[in-house]
């Protein structure tokens, strides 16, 4: 009897691992198909996402990102005239900080070396990044549960980045793209806990993407 039942519990949880699996990439491939397609996304080999970043005092910034496949990225931070400058390609980061009276190109530091990289995938501009192809990029995904985000009901996905980092993606169940996202990082030796908010979602280059992004430190009011 109680072989039966340790062959019979050995059957059940085999059965189970490759639906749990199955259901990730389901979701994955739903949110693509949302999005606009897998043959969409692949097609880009290139991108300029340009915006302004409110609620920093009263005042106003200009951010650009520029994005070349497979991982090459330059960020642009403008205010009141002065510009930040950070780039990555594919081997080595560099910036240029005025705002810390640094007019000249230097190597990133480590944590925002980290940083750059992640954001150097190039499928995030339109897609939640990290999901697409995750195997390829060396990712982890696990459906961590169903949850209510402000009304809307969403899958939450834990994603095991290449680095070690964890995010946690909310993906609108009804309509397959993400709602929120949660992120560590480290910021000058200390590790920060942020989240952030997706929403109106336009057409862009054949590809939906949300068009305003709300990011905070984790639990803070603004």
């Amino acid at each position: 009897m109680l072989r039966r039942f340790i062959f019979s519990s050995l059957a059940v949880m085999a059965l189970m691992a490759p639906l749990s699996a199955q259901t990730v990439d389901e979701i994955i491939a739903k949110h693509v198909q949302a999005i606009g397609g897998a043959d969409k996304l692949k097609a880009g080999h290139s991108v300029r996402i340009s915006g302004k970043l409110s609620d920093l005092g009263g005042l106003e910034a200009g951010i650009t990102e520029t994005k070349k496949r497979p991982d090459m990225v330059r960020q642009e931070f403008t205010v009141q005239g002065m510009t930040q400058v950070q780039a990555y390609d594919g081997k080595h980061g560099w910036q240029i900080d005025p705002f810390q009276g640094k007019k000249t190109a230097e190597a990133m530091s480590e944590d925002d070396l980290k940083a750059i990289k992640e954001d150097s995938d190039f499928d995030d501009w339109a897609a939640a990044g990290p999901l697409v192809n995750y195997k390829e990029k060396g990712n982890q995904v696990e459906l961590v549960d169903k949850e209510d985000v402000e009304g809307t009901p969403a899958y939450k996905l834990k994603v095991t980045l290449k680095s070690g980092d964890v995010r946690y993606i909310y993906m609108d169940a009804d309509n397959y793209v993400p709602i929120k996202q949660e992120s560590k990082r480290t910021i000058r030796g200390a590790e920060r806990e942020f989240e952030a908010s997706m929403g109106d979602y336009k057409e862009e280059g054949g590809l939906m993407m949300a068009h305003s992004v709300e990011q905070k430190p984790k639990g803070a009011p603004q």
